[in-house]
């Protein structure tokens, strides 16, 4: 059986975005068609409502594109345990309100077990301080503990 693999929307979006001049953007974009080309068939990939909603967003061509990225990749249920664990995670000062998205894109991967969550977001899920903190919180709430991954591992 393969391990699982949360594919968090920064993903869909580098992997989709058009090219850059910016040096970060152009290795993210790199590493992350090569995980996409290399590493996805070893793994079964979800995604969420959470991750349909943000890839639709902006521009139409690039929505477009993101949506065509996804389509036929399961998608998890946000159920009520998941809206709960995502506003724990708000209300614990696991993560600031104004990254809600973030905290559902969490739960719903820890409510359902899921193995890891890949994702490019530094800034609310996969930094050293935040990271512990979440894993903490999901312990406490006797949820599955997870494992935060980027595409370069």
């Amino acid at each position: 059986m393969k391990s699982t693999v949360y594919i968090e929307t920064s993903i869909i979006s580098y992997l989709t975005a058009r090219q850059s001049n910016d040096l970060r953007s152009m290795a993210n974009k790199s590493a992350t068609i090569e995980w996409w080309e290399t590493q996805k068939p070893k793994y079964e990939l979800v995604i969420s409502e959470f991750v349909i909603a943000e890839a639709g967003l902006g521009d139409p061509e690039a929505a477009e594109r993101r949506l065509a990225a996804i389509e036929g990749v399961m998608e998890l249920e946000a159920t009520e345990a998941v809206r709960t664990l995502g506003r724990e995670l708000i209300s614990r000062n696991t993560l600031p309100e104004r990254a809600e998205i973030d905290a559902y894109h969490v739960a719903i991967a820890a409510v359902n077990g899921i193995e890891y969550l890949l994702t490019w977001n530094c800034t609310h899920i996969a930094n050293a301080i935040t990271r512990p903190k979440i894993e903490a919180a999901c312990r406490a709430l006797a949820t599955n503990r997870l494992l935060f991954a980027h595409p370069t591992n």
